[in-house]
């Protein structure tokens, strides 16, 4: 009989944790070695289609407005009758709030093997809401992170190093496969760009409602782009409560007119199409999508110095890493690339065929369920000498 297995999100939110959630549960769900079941704390978000999309029946929803109030009890209740009528045996949760719900729940219930995750390094969770977490990781029996650097900084933090593992991100090539053969022009139109045939777009893809994305620091390299190549245009795909005092910031360094803020994007592998450089401009990541995304759309890029950049791109070779906050070095990488094409051209095909070796969605799911293989065998070896000795003192 299959393990049923439970993943908890968030949300449905277009981020990319959630994106990579979703993911993985379909993944897992046509291995078919598991028996898999979704639950979310926000029904919201357009990947709600998709996660549906996957066929798993019923996605439990435990709203929460507290970790403080009577309705995050009344939530934890209903997650541990769920958890037990149907015999759940595994529960893998994605960030910080599911951690802390999905592995309480989990503990009351008694479900065999907890498994949390860790998909940052800094600048995401407060002090206390990391004091937190490194308490919760005590009811997980393991905890993945999808970064070498995220997986050290716990080990600093105190978590045992043989509960922390790492499983890198898995990226299903299809996405940033454009679906329909578009001209450059119909490409423009659809992402209500300027046609301008001499436009040499410079990409970011990260959401502009936390300020660890620093997109300031982008726009500051913008500006001192556009003076080097005055063709240069810059495309910023996100949302987020940030957005006006970025386009602010956009018209004070004058290059208003060469930013594009597209919002929420629905159309990645086409933008990317379209793109010469792509940039990531964090102050922290654990291990960022948007930079597989880029490499795998054989893109060069111009990442700065956070989380597993390093695991992924290789510096002078599938493009540039740069210090965090550094524009004016930012700059000169991208200036480097747009001036020279045939190099950039060269990163692109390398970085797409680094993604192919170490990055593929099936190396993701054999490390998954080898983990999950390897718990539930450790449970199962723990649970025999107990029931051996119940048996005999009931003879």
């Amino acid at each position: 009989m299959k393990p049923n297995v439970l993943h908890i999100i968030n949300s449905f939110e277009q981020g990319g944790t959630e994106r990579q959630a979703v993911q993985l549960v379909r993944l897992l769900h046509e291995d078919t070695r598991y028996r898999m079941h979704l639950a979310t704390l926000s029904n919201s978000g357009i990947l709600r289609d998709e996660a549906e999309r996957i066929g798993l029946g019923e996605i439990r929803e435990y709203p929460l407005n507290s970790f403080y109030d009577r309705n995050f009890l009344k939530q934890i209740r209903r997650c541990v009758r769920f958890l037990k009528s149907h015999e759940i045996e595994v529960v893998h949760t994605h960030d910080f709030y599911t951690n802390i719900f999905g592995m309480t729940a989990a503990r009351l219930a008694g479900v065999p093997v907890r498994i949390a995750s860790k998909r940052d390094t800094q600048g995401f969770c407060s002090i206390t809401q990391r004091r937190v977490e490194r308490y919760l990781y005590r009811l997980a029996h393991s905890v993945i992170t999808n970064a070498e650097a995220v997986r050290k900084q716990l080990i600093g933090e105190d978590v045992p190093p043989e509960k922390i593992i790492t499983v890198y991100n898995g990226l299903d090539m299809k996405r940033v496969a454009p679906k329909l053969r578009l001209e450059r022009d119909a490409v423009l139109r659809m992402l209500n760009l300027p046609n301008q045939p001499d436009r040499l777009f410079v990409t970011i893809v990260a959401n502009v409602q936390h300020p660890v994305k620093d997109h300031a620091t982008f726009l500051r390299a913008a500006a001192r782009v556009h003076k080097a190549a005055p063709k240069a245009g810059f495309v910023i795909a996100g949302e987020g409560r940030l957005l006006n005092q970025l386009q602010k910031l956009a018209e004070e360094l004058g290059i208003g007119n060469d930013a594009f803020f597209i919002g929420r994007c629905q159309h990645v592998a086409e933008l990317l199409s379209i793109s010469k450089v792509c940039v990531l401009s964090s102050t922290a990541e654990g291990f960022s999508n948007s930079i597989l995304e880029y490499m795998a759309a054989a893109r060069p890029v111009v990442v700065t110095d956070v989380g597993g950049a390093r695991e992924a791109v290789s510096d002078g070779e599938t493009g540039f890493i740069v210090a965090a906050g550094d524009d004016e070095q930012m700059a000169a990488r991208i200036v480097t690339l747009l001036h020279d094409q045939k190099r950039a051209q060269f990163m692109g095909e390398r970085g797409r065929a680094i993604v192919e070796e170490n990055f593929s969605c099936s190396a993701q799911v054999e490390r998954t369920t080898a983990l999950y293989e390897r718990l539930l065998k450790h449970h199962s070896k723990a649970v025999e000498p107990a029931l051996k000795n119940l048996h005999r003192k009931r003879a």
